[in-house]
């Protein structure tokens, strides 16, 4: 599956909200997630959720676009909308990646998008150069950096893995195969016991012939076949 960018609209006009919500259909790799007609309403949405790419008005009352962004610590990728272009120069000190006036045509809306997902897809991969001994995974629409040296194990669950940390109570339940994680770790710690379950080395707290038992208490099996790569 390719990447999709969850996109929230920001306007207090229905009417652009149904443009924007019809180019974006036209979008394979966009899914409009939510539609916010003030800046409270975009400040409450954002709290609860992640979003890739802004589609923000910049003249809605109390609290207008360019204010939005300023109080946002975290900014999505953002593409201002707006019937005035005296708010360009504005926009972009704001962190704006374009800046369409209406009536916004499908190819100007499709050229935005690709300056979008280019900033994403950087921002993104800036984030992994500074935390380079981590995974990238995504559970529930959220994008999660977990650090190797946390994962205590991986275990297979259908179509789904589930990834135990020394950090978090629950695990990460994550779409994928076991096998194609496994090209995801970096370090000899890291061991496939069973066909269900790979391990980190650091994290066995007992060994017995056919199972481990791990610092979080948690027990998994031994396969037969793969014994001899605890040895190793």
């Amino acid at each position: 599956m390719g990447i999709t960018y969850k996109c929230l609209i920001i306007d207090d006009e229905k009417p652009a909200h149904q443009v924007l919500l019809s180019h974006i259909k036209q979008c394979e790799d966009l899914e409009c997630i939510g539609h916010a007609y003030s800046g409270k309403e975009a400040l409450t949405f954002l709290q609860t959720n992640e979003v890739d790419i802004l589609f923000l008005d910049i003249n809605m009352p109390l609290v207008s676009g360019l204010e939005l962004l300023e109080m946002l610590p975290v900014k999505p990728t953002t593409i201002v909308t707006t019937a005035y272009s005296e708010f360009a120069l504005e926009s972009y000190q704001n962190d704006a990646v374009d800046y369409l006036l209406k009536p916004i045509s499908f190819s100007k809306f499709l050229k935005a998008v690709e300056k979008a997902k280019i900033f994403c897809k950087e921002r993104k991969d800036n984030i992994k150069k500074s935390l380079p001994h981590s995974v990238l995974v995504k559970e529930d629409g959220f994008d999660y950096f977990i650090d190797m040296n946390d994962i205590i194990y991986i275990e297979s669950a259908g179509n789904y893995i589930k990834i135990f940390t020394k950090s978090r109570r629950k695990s990460y339940f994550v779409y994928g195969s076991l096998v194609g994680f496994k090209t995801e770790l970096t370090g000899e710690e890291f061991v496939q016991i069973h066909r269900s379950f790979i391990i980190n080395k650091k994290h066995i707290k007992e060994r017995f012939m056919s199972k481990l038992v791990l610092v979080n208490e948690d027990e998994v099996p031994i396969g037969r076949k793969y014994q001899i790569l605890l040895d190793q």
